[in-house]
């Protein structure tokens, strides 16, 4: 008798950590939906949204890792549509994605939403990615509640080396790493696999939910 194949659903799982995180279940015993923006889908989209997982139906597991981008600046000086669109990407993006896959998630599901460490680490400038992280931590926790017995965690990633720098210039972004290093409890700045083993932990573990995993390299602490 064949083996029920578990079905995850990887939002933003093309590049970065979100395609760290595919590979880690990708094996003969799952079947793993990547979706993001460049394969069609836009989580700013309610209705783009509920018809991607009306169209795969069942699921075990839903991991969102998109929109990582929001305008960096002072509060008075980041243009609100901007910030605006930032929300409607991360944080609407990721509840549209829970609201419409709870009604397909199994009882002994999971659901784990991508935060970042500046929700807790009050840098200056960067307001409007604290305020998307923060607010998803909230929610993540409301969502435990709700929707339990599905369990709903979040990663909270500290910089990470991902193409998600790649439009910075080089001298920039490796003056950016080097500074990271230097000042790192770690020593070192984190990869997308390295991050990824946080996801596999919160979707395995069947006696975490409602927590925020930090995987920054001691970011928080210093």
């Amino acid at each position: 008798m064949n083996q029920e194949k578990t079905i995850f659903v990887v939002i933003g799982g093309t590049s970065g950590i979100g395609e760290a995180v595919a590979q880690k279940f990708i094996n003969e015993n799952t079947t793993v939906h990547i979706a993001s923006r460049s394969t069609g889908l836009d989580i700013s989209d309610e209705n783009a949204v509920h018809h991607y997982f009306e169209s795969i139906g069942p699921i075990d597991h839903l991991i969102i890792t998109a929109g990582s981008f929001a305008p960096s600046g002072k509060v008075i000086d980041i243009a609100i549509e901007e910030a605006k669109t930032a929300f409607d990407i991360k944080f609407w993006g990721s509840i549209h994605a829970a609201k419409h896959a709870a009604r397909y998630l199994k009882p002994k599901g999971s659901i784990t939403l991508t935060t970042g460490m500046l929700s807790r680490k009050v840098i200056a400038n960067t307001y409007t990615k604290s305020a998307i992280n923060a607010a998803l931590e909230a929610v993540t926790k409301v969502l435990a509640k709700e929707l339990a017995p599905i369990r709903v965690n979040a990663v909270s990633p500290g910089l990470t080396a991902t193409t998600a720098y790649k439009n910075m210039d080089t001298a920039s972004r490796e003056s950016m790493y080097e500074t990271a290093k230097q000042n790192l409890p770690v020593g070192n700045i984190g990869n997308a696999s390295d991050v990824a083993m946080a996801y596999v932990l919160a979707v395995t573990n069947p006696y975490m939910t409602g927590s925020i995993i930090d995987v920054d390299g001691g970011a928080l602490i210093n």
